[in-house]
């Protein structure tokens, strides 16, 4: 059985964080498990006061989702999939997970093989920073957040592109 150590959460932590800085934005990351347990969080100097909780809950979110289906690979997808069926049930499940749902960009879970081992969650620049840093940051420590093998049926793939066109994230593919 695969897993994040402590460890690797801190080097992605570093790698976020030095994106940041390049940018200028102050945040908080948070690292779990695939149950949603913290493994690694951080929050810079002059992040926002509600940065580490969002944080947290997009990483929580991130693993809880993709936990259940192979649609949800991001924060994004799981906000638009929650506003196109039924909105009132997000605000449910924010209540009924004492705040630890959070649909927003800046989340992905982790995979190592086809074994999803965690996911992270980043908060406190705008949701495409957000997104960007994320992606850097996982470039940087080779962390994939989709599994090696693909089994994904293609008509979710095809869902999951139209929300992405939907967002404006034309460029991104499943």
């Amino acid at each position: 059985m695969a897993k994040l150590t402590a460890a690797e959460c801190r080097e992605f932590i570093k790698a976020v964080t030095e994106k940041a800085e390049e940018m200028g934005v102050p945040l908080s990351v948070a690292v779990v498990g695939p149950e949603g347990n913290l493994i690694s969080f951080e929050r810079m100097d002059d992040a926002g006061f509600i940065t580490p909780d969002t944080a947290r809950a997009k990483a929580y979110t991130a693993a809880a989702f993709r936990s259940m289906s192979p649609r949800f690979t991001d924060g994004l997808v799981i906000q638009k999939w929650f506003k196109e069926r039924n909105p009132q049930m997000l605000v449910n499940a924010a209540v009924f997970s004492n705040g630890l749902v959070c649909a927003s960009g800046g989340c992905a879970p982790v995979f190592k093989g086809d074994e999803m081992v965690g996911a992270y969650g980043i908060s406190g620049a705008t949701g495409d920073q957000d997104e960007e840093i994320g992606r850097y940051a996982r470039a940087k420590v080779g962390w994939a957040h989709m599994p090696a093998n693909d089994t994904t049926p293609e008509s979710v793939k095809k869902h999951v592109n139209e929300i992405y066109a939907k967002v404006g994230l034309s460029d991104r593919t499943l």
